[in-house]
């Protein structure tokens, strides 16, 4: 089964049902299976008294409560219903993070396929519990979070009906420093709980999300943008078109090499072998009926004869015929 690329649009939209479409566009183009963006009730998600994080601060109005940022990055219901038809209409699949019980209680209405837990809630009981009972795959990000929080979370989501669950390591940052990526976590967390595990990359660049994948990722989530130079909170940790497809290319390319593991020549070197690998030849003329010596023997390209694996075979018969400098040995 191939990777599943998650283009995560996000809140990088600005509020813009427009852009959002277009957003659609682009993640289709770049080859991703998903976009998924975030859904939610200002109101309901923070209180007015809420402080942005401080990669927020950093990427908007100084001014604004994290409450003032998010009503201006808010999509109402029905575009999102809008939204989720035109990515249909695209062939790729949309997906929504929603982060408060009302807006989960619309993205199920509209029959989403599955489930996608923020970091920031894996410590939310009744989110979790939620979420479980709807009864359908579950994808939980894991930032911020020990390995106690992750098992917490999976043992509520598992009490309340659902096992289809993958889990994403994540490091909430943006970006993330690439010495606070730790990648093997994602392992220890597979081993941990015997569950299919993903990346959720925050990194600049593409190369973390390529390198999860050939550790086992399943799931690849990566914020994209139309413009790195868009005012809002996510676009700086975000990549742009050009560089989702060039990720999406290399995973596709990376699950082509990763192979099945059985270690046997496969089509395409077969036929360099003759040429790469050596033969058993006559180091000088050798008469008929001279025995083979490591002095009268060599070993040289091709490789369409005796295998100097063979070589103590050889050593001691006697010539069958005259053979030449560098002709094959035949016994």
């Amino acid at each position: 089964m191939s990777v599943y690329i998650i283009a995560e649009a996000g809140v990088n939209h600005n509020g813009s049902l427009e852009i959002a479409k277009k957003m659609v566009d682009s993640a289709k183009d770049c080859g991703a299976d998903c976009i998924k963006f975030q859904t939610f009730i200002s109101k309901n998600l923070v209180s007015k008294n809420a402080r942005k994080a401080e990669y927020q601060q950093q990427q908007t109005e100084d001014i604004e409560t994290q409450l003032d940022m998010l009503k201006k990055l808010e999509l109402s219901f029905d575009e999102f219903i809008e939204l989720s038809n035109y990515c249909k209409s695209k062939g790729i699949e949309f997906l929504s993070t929603g982060f408060d019980l009302d807006s989960i209680d619309f993205l199920n209405r509209i029959e989403m396929n599955k489930w996608k837990i923020p970091s920031g809630d894996i410590t939310n009981l009744p989110y979790l519990i939620k979420i479980a009972k709807l009864n359908k795959p579950v994808i939980l990000s894991t930032g911020m979070s020990t390995l106690e929080e992750v098992r917490d979370a999976v043992n509520v989501i598992k009490k309340h009906g659902t096992y289809q669950l993958t889990l994403l390591h994540c490091t909430t940052e943006y970006p993330t420093p690439f010495e606070d990526v730790n990648l093997m976590a994602m392992c220890t967390m597979k081993e941990e709980f015997k569950l299919p595990v993903g990346y959720s990359d925050h990194t600049r660049g593409i190369e973390v999300p390529i390198a999860a994948v050939a550790l086992g990722a399943t799931i690849i989530e990566k914020h994209f943008t139309l413009d790195r130079e868009l005012e809002g909170p996510d676009h700086m940790a975000s990549l742009e078109p050009h560089e989702l497809k060039a990720m999406v290319t290399s995973i596709r390319n990376l699950e082509k090499a990763i192979g099945n593991g059985d270690k046997i020549p496969v089509s395409s070197e077969k036929k360099n072998m003759q040429a790469a690998r050596k033969s058993i030849v006559a180091h000088n003329r050798i008469n008929k009926g001279e025995t083979f010596t490591e002095e009268n023997l060599t070993v040289k390209r091709p490789g369409n004869g005796i295998s100097p694996m063979k070589w103590f075979e050889v050593i001691g018969k006697k010539a069958i015929r005259d053979f030449e400098e560098d002709e094959l040995i035949e016994i």
